[in-house]
């Protein structure tokens, strides 16, 4: 359950910055910058710590080729999906919801790694300590 909560926390989040949309913080921002910068600044600092706290954990757990590789493992299913006629991507919308979709499965998945690990291997993980 864990797992499904991190993923979907990093779902809300990007979507929550950008989605196609008219309710995403970019079109506020854009906007309201004239009316509203200190709370557009404000929000977008706390929008941008804890997409930090997610790139960071996924950066270290799984480190930037683990993510290119689970990226091309998407990329492939959409590609399978789309050879079949199961998808079309014409639809612009679709494409960032998907984009959107791929993004916050790396980063649920990279937050979850170790956790994952331990459950496939059986093996505890230890964090590392600078010293």
């Amino acid at each position: 359950m864990g797992i499904l909560l991190r993923w979907l926390g990093a779902f809300l989040l990007l979507a929550a910055i950008f989605n196609p949309t008219q309710w995403n913080y970019v079109r506020w921002a854009r906007d309201a910058w004239g009316t509203q910068t200190p709370l557009i600044v404000f929000t977008g600092l706390i929008l941008a710590v804890i997409a930090m706290v997610y790139l960071v954990a996924t950066l270290r757990s799984i480190g930037i080729l683990g993510a290119i590789i689970i990226a091309a493992v998407f990329a492939a299913g959409l590609w399978v999906l789309t050879d079949w006629g199961l998808l079309g991507l014409q639809n612009s919308a679709l494409n960032v919801w998907l984009g959107i979709l791929v993004l916050s499965l790396i980063l649920g998945i990279g937050l979850s790694w170790s956790i994952l690990r331990q459950r496939l291997s059986g093996q505890q993980t230890m964090d590392e300590v600078d010293g």
